[in-house]
């Protein structure tokens, strides 16, 4: 049960849509953006850790659980809804993201959205990937996926393509979680434009004017790890930390201490 009091609230982005958002705790404010399929109920564990330190936000991204969507998606929109969270704040804020949540975080801040500092774990870049190359098939084919209403496939494509076993993603298609993974499905093309090309994009981060830290796990693959670093290379104020043992599910008891001494007063 959770012992924080929690409030939850509306918010209007500039294009008119409501996004749902979750404020626990008493503090300075701080802003929680998921990564692809989360929503602000996934992000609820570490907000209460957090809660004891500052006023955290949790949202919905657009299309995502209590949250509206509209048509014609647009990079643009998510980071005015992150600016409209931001607002609900108090104006600034600091702010914490996860794979894609951590890129959309640091377009919204290259683009002068107030954030005061900003730390990100394992934006989903590819060392590998050189600038302009065309997307992935992939994300053509999440998209027609997605357009053709097929969002049980778009997800068990997502999984394999992020990793995830055929097996597991047998076993995940009868477990209860399935049915909620499925429900934002359709968002995962927002997550695929977010991340643009997939190569780490140096002149965007050249444009961060914040101190940011970089987070990954010392159990995540390689690339991953190597990714995580030339972000940090490449922000004018970039720090880079290796939480030991952590993957992709980084553990919030683990994150949360490193949090609180980041965005410490």
């Amino acid at each position: 049960m959770d012992k924080t009091i929690r409030t939850l609230e509306r918010a209007r982005s500039a294009d008119g849509t409501l996004l749902a958002y979750e404020r626990r705790g008493d503090g300075p404010p701080l802003v929680l953006v998921g990564g692809a399929l989360a929503t602000a109920a996934s992000d609820a564990p570490l907000a209460e850790l957090l809660a004891a330190r500052f006023t955290v936000l949790t949202y919905d991204r657009r299309g995502r659980g209590g949250s509206e969507d509209r048509a014609g998606y647009a990079v643009e929109r998510e980071i005015e809804d992150l600016a409209a969270v931001i607002e609900a704040a108090g104006g600034r804020a600091r702010v914490h993201g996860t794979a894609s949540g951590g890129a959309l975080a640091l377009r919204a801040a290259a683009a002068g959205v107030p954030v005061a500092h900003l730390s990100v774990y394992q934006p989903p870049y590819d060392p590998a990937v050189r600038p302009g190359r065309a997307p992935g098939a992939h994300v053509a084919r999440t998209r027609e996926l997605v357009a053709r209403g097929q969002a049980g496939a778009a997800l068990a494509l997502h999984l394999r393509r992020t990793g995830t076993p055929d097996q597991l993603v047998a076993r995940m298609r009868s477990s209860p979680l399935w049915s909620g993974l499925e429900a934002v499905a359709h968002t995962l093309p927002y997550d695929d434009a977010v991340t643009g090309d997939g190569s780490v994009p140096h002149r965007l981060l050249q444009q961060v004017p914040v101190r940011v830290m970089v987070a990954d796990g010392g159990a995540s693959p390689g690339p991953v790890r190597e990714a995580a670093k030339l972000v940090a290379d490449a922000l004018p104020r970039g720090h880079h930390r290796t939480l030991t043992g952590q993957t992709d599910e980084v553990s919030p008891y683990v994150l949360a201490p490193v949090l609180e001494t980041f965005f410490a007063p």
